[in-house]
């Protein structure tokens, strides 16, 4: 049984990314989905100054492990002023510092939303730009746009932008096999 690792690139406990990658993660059918949570692997800000002083934090290790232990990662970014969150990023910076190529060449479904209608476009193109150089493996990526009138009762209403998520599911579930 393959295993996917799903989780937002946010710290909010009612994360619209969140939602979005646990939805999608139940379209992989046959598969063991693990939901991480960026609450819960808490993390001083990154500087090479910490770095010196106190080694590699525990758990950006647990998280960087729990990434190399997949076989396939499922995320959805948030969005703050046309970029990563904090709180990804910060992890993004320390499993940088553990390996380089932090993505380990593992398929990635790339998502972002947003209640707004561009859909967290600016963060999902920094993304998919970054995530190359670092060992990303971005077999399919899916935005969505406001997420509020396009995402109700667990599931998207928009037949379009379903349709949309559902091809880029199954471009990534093909790429497990």
């Amino acid at each position: 049984m393959k295993k996917i690792i799903a989780f937002a690139g946010s710290n909010s406990k009612k994360s619209i990314n969140k939602e979005l990658a646990i939805y999608a993660a139940s379209l992989v059918d046959g598969a063991e989905i693990n939901v991480l949570d960026l609450n819960n692997f808490s993390l001083p800000v990154y500087g090479i100054d910490e770095e010196n002083v106190n080694g590699i934090p525990k758990n950006a290790q647990k998280f960087f492990d729990l990434i190399q232990d997949a076989d396939g990662i499922i995320l959805s970014l948030a969005e703050h002023n046309g970029n990563f969150t904090v709180a990804f990023k910060n992890m993004y910076d320390w499993m940088s510092r553990i390996n380089s190529k932090l993505w380990n060449n593992i398929p990635m479904l790339l998502m972002a939303a947003s209640p707004g209608a561009r859909g967290g476009a600016s963060a999902l193109s920094i993304a998919k730009n970054g995530f190359p150089h670092l060992g990303g493996n971005i077999v399919a990526d899916f935005s969505l746009p406001s997420f509020f009138d396009n995402f109700k009762e667990n599931t998207i209403i928009d037949e379009a932008l379903k349709h949309q998520l559902e091809k880029a599911v199954l471009i990534f579930k093909k790429s497990l096999l």
